[in-house]
């Protein structure tokens, strides 16, 4: 959901329906704020939470949202589902449908779940040129032995092949935290890519649960179900 920019112009003769020349008129009469300043360029680029004042009317004054959810087991990663419960059915924000998902959590996949109405913000968070780390907390069926951890270490760093897509992940950290818990990093986000890497070994996933994306972290105290807005600090450590 990328974010749109227009030039000053166009955005007020098609808001108020209106002529170019018009524009030009209330620009020349110091009629047009933008951001709290007299506007003087025509070309001027208005984004999508730019704050415009035309002759005194406001015609946009949309905020930002930037939201981080604890998603629970059983939940939809989406803006719509007929058949399930969806994300947007645990908020309650005026602006919640307006919201959108920055990098999808599987149906029964918990943890750290980004919801913003800023297309460009969750445009850097998927960028692959950008290397975002996503952090998962793995619970394992088989347990590991100091040996399998090394072997599982090496083979994640080096990638492993997914055949129905013909690529191979880019190299990935594995620090074992107990025998069957493990600690993944991942700087990609394919269908169902975590378990599909440690199906490898074939060693099925019981829990999946993301902690952290980026420098953004799940705390322990947001517990499942929950969300937060994030912090001004949070938004700008961010992409």
């Amino acid at each position: 959901m990328p974010s749109v920019s227009h030039r000053l112009d166009r955005f007020i003769s098609r808001r108020l329906s209106v002529t170019n020349k018009a524009v030009r008129e209330l620009l020349v009469r110091k009629k047009i704020i933008v951001d709290g300043e007299v506007a003087s360029l025509m070309n001027q680029t208005v984004g999508p939470f730019t704050f415009v004042v035309v002759d005194g009317e406001v015609i946009q004054q949309r905020q930002p949202v930037y939201l981080m959810m604890n998603k629970p087991k059983g939940v939809v990663s989406a803006t719509k589902d007929d058949k399930h419960t969806i994300v947007l059915d645990l908020i309650d924000h005026p602006l919640k449908e307006e919201l959108h998902i920055a990098g999808r959590l599987d149906f029964n996949t918990t943890g750290l779940l980004l919801l913003t109405n800023d297309g460009a913000w969750s445009k850097q968070l998927s960028l692959p040129e950008n290397n975002i780390m996503k952090k998962y907390r793995v619970t394992l069926k088989d347990h590991l032995f100091s040996s399998d951890v090394l072997i599982y270490q090496k083979k994640f760093s080096e990638g492993v092949f997914l055949s129905s897509e013909n690529i191979t992940t880019r190299p990935a950290t594995l620090l074992a935290l107990s025998s069957n818990i493990v600690e993944l990093s991942i700087c990609e986000g394919r269908y169902h890519q975590v378990k599909r890497m440690f199906g490898f070994f074939q060693n099925e996933v019981l829990e999946l649960h993301r902690l952290s994306v980026g420098s953004l972290e799940m705390e322990g105290g947001l517990a499942l179900g929950r969300y937060r807005v994030l912090t001004p600090k949070e938004i700008d450590k961010s992409p």
